[in-house]
């Protein structure tokens, strides 16, 4: 059975229920019955239900109003949850605590600013499903503003929970430093200083980072921009012993943070053991004569423990990595012929014959330029003189270097039974696992840079893009959180100048007359007393200057030209008087 329409002319068409069947091997139709009477509605749930299909239309019965990503979401809060980071972070007020666990959440899965992240929470303009879940409902950045202020109070017991489950005396810490360039210069803690970014020309901040021997993030805090990595330490040792009350440690930081006013002004006093490397002057001197690092040595092995009369009680772990040698001479080579060709064009400067660059007081800046930019000038020996400029490398001083490529020394107090020599060598490396969670803040994952800043409330506010530090991987202004907060604002900014007064038009400038034209050049008047032929007429001005008209012959013609670089022809040949 099967329902089909059957046209009537003008009339409406007719609806039947018909059926077909099978007459002495013929093919035949019958109808059952007339549903012209029918509504269309019950004649389609008919013909659907004759077809086989479900008599509820899908379409009309679900209807997809709007649809959120989720998957992201249900599996970075699920993580979460499962690591126990609700607890962590501050119960009440509840609205804030949800708020606070969604800007966690939703850095992990779209690093936006707080004005961004509002949007991707609010209910109207959702990005994904996560303010669903959390039933935030509508967003706006103050509370998220105001969220980062219940973190920022709530930042010690959180790093303390934190130390909690990751340290106890005895273990490693590791600490590293990284920077950030700032957009804007409201920031108070943004300082010009060295970027790692090479944003040399930004203001910037500098964050210290403290993670557990497996690279998990524990505390992290905030300085200025200029400040030095080794300035930083003592406040790392304060946080060590009295906030998380660790009495041991084995802190653990490269050659630029642990240096030996550190070692003898904070680590000792407080009692904590280190690891560390040497920088390469203090290398240099344990290689020199008759010193305690002897490169021969290191022929067939690549890894030896020695002691120095200038370290009492420390451990000297020498490494050499023949990779970084050559690598290390592959790049020296490459510096000295770039520094090289760029003195060859100043002493080409010196030695040409037009307009020569003379003077010492002119080629020495140019050359020490050259030598400061890559940092060859104990390379190189430079002979200046006002006329004359010559250079030469120290072969000397670059053999001395080259001898120590690939080679670098690790210094540490704690006695071999507790960290063996190949462990002390991984264990520095290991520094590496900071790195990379500054990698992750920097670029993969949080994507912090850049910074930005606004004027909030009475003044202005250093801006931090740092939903949860400790959980993250990030960082935050210690003891300024109050000031902090991280968007690009659309609220008016205050001006810094004042409104200029107001001034009349300027009436425009009058045109300068122009001067009259130039008379038109004119052939000299004709004395000749040859016949002359017909020719056309002279214009008034010639036959005012020549005074009788004469007939010029047409076997000679002289251009002369006009002031509106037109080309007037004369004719000149002998004429006759008339």
């Amino acid at each position: 059975m099967y329902v089909t329409r059957v046209p009537n002319r003008s009339s409406p068409p007719a609806v039947l229920l018909r059926e077909s069947y099978r007459d002495g091997g013929k093919v035949k139709t019958r109808t059952l019955a007339n549903l012209t009477d029918w509504p269309d509605a019950k004649v389609e749930a008919l013909r659907r239900v004759l077809k086989g299909e479900t008599a509820v239309v899908s379409k009309d019965a679900l209807r997809i109003e709007r649809s959120l990503p989720h998957g992201h979401v249900a599996a970075v809060l699920g993580m979460a949850r499962k690591l126990g980071l609700p607890k962590l972070l501050p119960g009440s007020p509840k609205r804030l605590a949800k708020l606070a666990l969604a800007m966690i959440v939703a850095r992990v899965i779209e690093p936006a600013a707080k004005l961004a992240t509002a949007r991707q929470l609010s209910e109207a303009t959702a990005a994904h499903s996560l303010g669903t879940v959390l039933e935030l409902g509508a967003v706006d950045e103050d509370e998220l503003y105001a969220a980062l202020d219940l973190l920022g109070e709530a930042q010690p017991k959180i790093e303390q929970a934190l130390a909690k489950r990751h340290l106890r005396d005895g273990c490693l810490v590791l600490y590293d430093l990284t920077s950030s360039y700032l957009e804007g210069r409201h920031c108070e803690l943004g300082r010009f200083g060295y970027s790692r970014d090479g944003q040399r020309d930004k203001l910037q901040i500098v964050f210290g980072l403290l993670c557990a021997a497996d690279g998990c993030p524990v505390a992290v805090e905030v300085f200025e921009g200029n400040t030095g990595d080794p300035s930083t330490l003592a406040a790392q040792v304060t946080k060590l012993k009295q906030r998380f009350g660790l009495s041991r440690v084995v802190l653990v930081g490269d050659r630029g943070m642990i240096t030996e006013a550190r070692i003898r002004e904070d680590l000792v006093p407080a009692g904590l053991d280190w690891l560390t490397a040497l920088r390469a002057p203090a290398i240099q001197a344990l290689a020199a004569d008759n010193g305690p690092l002897q490169l021969s040595f290191f022929d067939e092995r690549d890894m030896a423990e020695i002691t120095a009369p200038d370290y009492p009680g420390e451990r000297l772990i020498v490494c050499r990595n023949k990779a970084l040698a050559a690598e290390r001479a592959r790049k020296r080579e490459e510096l000295l012929a770039a520094t090289e060709a760029e003195l060859v064009r100043i002493e080409a400067s010196v030695k040409r014959q037009r307009a020569p660059l003379q003077g010492a007081d002119k080629i020495g800046p140019k050359a020490g330029a050259v030598l400061g930019k890559r940092k060859m000038a104990k390379h190189f020996e430079l002979a200046i003189a006002d006329t004359s400029f010559s250079f030469a490398r120290n072969e000397a001083s670059i053999q001395k270097e080259a001898a120590l490529d690939g080679f670098y020394v690790l210094r540490t107090n704690v006695p071999a039974g507790t960290l063996g020599t190949a462990a002390v060598v991984s264990t520095y490396k290991s520094l590496a696992q900071v790195e990379r969670a500054f990698r992750s803040v920097k670029t993969v994952d949080l994507d912090v840079r850049p910074v930005h800043h606004r004027l909030a409330g009475d003044g202005c506010a250093l801006t931090s893009s740092y939903a949860c530090p400790p959980i993250t991987s990030s960082g935050i202004c210690v003891k300024r959180w109050r000031r902090c907060c991280s968007t690009i604002t659309i609220r008016k900014m205050p001006a810094r100048h004042a409104p200029r007064p107001w001034r009349p038009p300027r009436s425009p400038p009058q045109p300068k007359p122009r001067p009259p034209r130039a008379k038109p050049a004119m052939a000299s008047p004709c004395t000749a007393s040859a016949p002359c032929c017909r020719t056309l007429p002279r214009s008034p001005a010639t036959r005012s200057a020549w005074g009788t008209p004469r007939r010029p012959s047409c076997s000679q013609v002289q251009p002369a030209f006009s002031s509106r670089s037109s080309i007037n022809y004369r004719f000149r040949s002998p004429c006759r008087q008339s």
